[in-house]
């Protein structure tokens, strides 16, 4: 995606929510691992449906990460164009196991409940640990955040 279009959305996002902050954004990112994902979960994020998101903790040491932190902005990311605005509210570490029915209502996806959750984040996460030469359990950490919409073209 081009740096002008980003860009361009920031300076957008910036007048109409009034953000007064002139350090930028911090990141601009897809949810998911390919476009029809970045796409569907883009667009819960835009419309305000999904407010959380979870990661695998081990996975920001071995990519040379920083752990998300609270604060800032990042822009979410579409296939093809940004399409929000968003800032953590907070961020924390649990087991899998411990992840609660809350944080899968507010991460927004399937019936919102915490089967649907676990049943497709275990998938996910096991994916995503191998491809980081880790083994996914229940007993894994994981990086629970939870954010807030701040702006979204077309929404409201």
């Amino acid at each position: 995606m081009q740096e002008k279009i980003i860009e361009q959305f920031w300076q957008r996002a910036k007048k109409a929510a009034e953000i007064v902050s002139d350090a930028g954004y911090q990141s601009c990112f897809a949810f998911g691992d390919d476009d029809i994902l970045a796409d569907e979960l883009g667009q819960l994020v835009a419309s305000g449906v999904k407010t959380a998101t979870a990661s695998g903790y081990e996975s920001y040491a071995i990519q040379h990460e920083p752990l998300p932190a609270t604060g800032g902005f990042d822009i979410v990311l579409g296939s093809q164009r940004p399409l929000a605005v968003i800032s953590n509210e907070l961020v924390s570490v649990v087991k899998f196991a411990d992840v609660d029915a809350q944080q899968a209502y507010l991460e927004g996806e399937g019936d919102r409940s915490l089967a649907y959750w676990r049943q497709v984040h275990e998938a996910f996460f096991k994916e995503d640990f191998k491809a980081d030469g880790l083994t996914f359990s229940y007993d894994s950490d994981i990086v629970l955040e939870r954010f807030r919409l701040v702006y979204a073209e077309g929404h409201r």
